[in-house]
């Protein structure tokens, strides 16, 4: 079950005071770009507190490598202006290994002994250790997952990923464009990751018309043998397979299962992570066709005038230098779009303090989200406007490689579908009145 994440994990305490510096001169030398002096004080900490190793790194470690990129390239071109000075970029790490106690550790370390100036997360089952934090210490955060956001969360961001609503832009395809498809079969972890995301499958499968064979199979995070998983997912012969939201870790021998038990129909998922990987260990043919919502950067839709995202091709070509192009996944680019909406929002503001950050963010309603122009939204489902939300891309496998097929809006669903999201968020005790 495990992947080489797992075998590459870096111990916390190698990522405690992780630097943009360490690799300002290669990406002075890979981008043509000189390296620029900065006056002392002139550095502005901005804290990552992810899983950095463990079952869930896949949604952190790749975010912080991204981020690196992102400082270096910044930092090489000068900085950030703020209030009439140049400031260079550092990231400071911390491993919360996806759980509440250690981030509440880590924020606490990031803001009293760090000085950090803004906080990125993936958010999810650690958010409940760092809410109180945040809200004494007026800390701006950011997470990939809005299903944190409540009308508590007043400095909470979910300003990329718009996790698991998007979800709903695989199904609309789908029945869009293979209109043979009729039924399907979901399974997730029981976590706070897998519920709201089985709540949004639901509801987009019922809205396109496609029925369930069955109640979703909710597994045991500590589950290691899938074999039962997906005998019990296959029994009534889906014209779908949908595998939810469920970590890299769970994704890999699920259809590594549904490929040794003779599955040829279709699969859809969240993610799929390094999914070389999983040609390797089944087939191109298996995988051919298989329906995610994360491109690889060096696709040429991501060259439109609508996308937000700084030279997206060179992006993915230098994480591929840096780090291989298999370890390529969901997040290397999340938090590095983030970074590019604070250090717009700190050049409005004159300031790099939370508070005029986040006003400036917001200020209009409306944002650069990296695939395109969004509003801030959220109130109806999370309880707040602080979900930055346009849209989103639908991806397919074809001949082994991921490509964008679509760019769905996610609000245009809504409009029409909001009914059935809040039914099914409510039955499974997922809005944000009910967590």
């Amino acid at each position: 079950m495990v992947r080489k994440t797992l075998e590459r994990k870096i111990s916390r305490r190698k990522f405690l005071g992780t630097s943009a510096a360490s690799g300002a001169a290669l990406a002075a030398t890979g981008t043509g770009l000189s390296r620029v002096s900065f006056a002392a004080g002139h550095t502005i900490k901005i804290g990552f507190l992810a899983p950095l190793t463990g079952p869930v790194s896949a949604w952190g470690k790749p975010g912080l490598d991204g981020c690196l990129i992102w400082a270096d390239w910044v930092n090489a071109k000068g900085g950030v202006k703020i209030g009439g000075k140049s400031y260079k970029i550092e990231f400071v790490g911390y491993d919360n290994e996806y759980d509440a106690g250690k981030a509440k550790t880590g924020a606490t370390k990031l803001i009293k002994e760090d000085g950090v100036k803004f906080i990125m997360m993936l958010g999810g089952d650690p958010w409940p250790g760092v809410e109180k934090i945040a809200a004494r210490e007026g800390m701006l955060f950011s997470t990939l997952l809005p299903s944190d956001l409540s009308p508590d969360t007043k400095t909470l961001l979910a300003p990329c990923e718009v996790h698991p609503i998007y979800n709903v832009t695989g199904v609309e395809w789908l029945a869009e464009n293979k209109k043979n498809l009729k039924t399907a079969a979901i399974c997730a972890q029981d976590d706070s990751l897998g519920k709201p995301s089985v709540a949004t499958y639901l509801a987009a499968f019922e809205a396109a018309g496609i029925k369930m064979v069955d109640a979703p199979l909710f597994f045991d995070p500590a589950t290691t043998d899938f074999a039962p998983v997906m005998t019990k997912l296959l029994a009534k012969k889906p014209d779908i397979l949908c595998l939810d939201t469920c970590y890299a870790d769970y994704v890999h021998p699920l259809c590594e299962q549904a490929f040794q038990q003779g599955y040829k129909g279709q699969i859809i998922s969240c993610t799929a992570d390094f999914y070389q990987k999983i040609i390797e260990k089944t087939s191109k043919d298996f995988m051919e066709g298989f329906v995610f919502q994360f491109p690889d950067f060096d696709d040429p839709a991501l060259n439109s005038k609508a996308v937000n995202f700084v030279k997206p091709n060179e992006f993915y070509a230098e994480y591929a230098k840096r780090y291989g192009a298999k370890e390529w996944g969901a997040v290397s680019w999340e938090y590095a779009s983030i970074m590019d909406l604070w250090a717009d929002a700190a050049a409005k503001a004159g300031s790099a303090e939370p508070g005029p950050v986040l006003k400036a963010m917001k200020a209009g309603g409306t944002g650069k989200h990296a695939f395109g122009d969004a509003k801030w939204w959220g109130k109806e489902l999370f309880g707040i406007d602080n979900a930055l939300v346009g849209n989103w891309p639908v991806v397919v496998i074809e001949g082994g490689k991921a490509k964008i097929k679509a760019f769905k809006s996610i609000p245009a669903w809504w409009d029409k579908h909001s009914k059935l999201m809040i039914k099914h968020m409510t039955a499974l005790g997922q809005m944000w009145n009910q967590r």
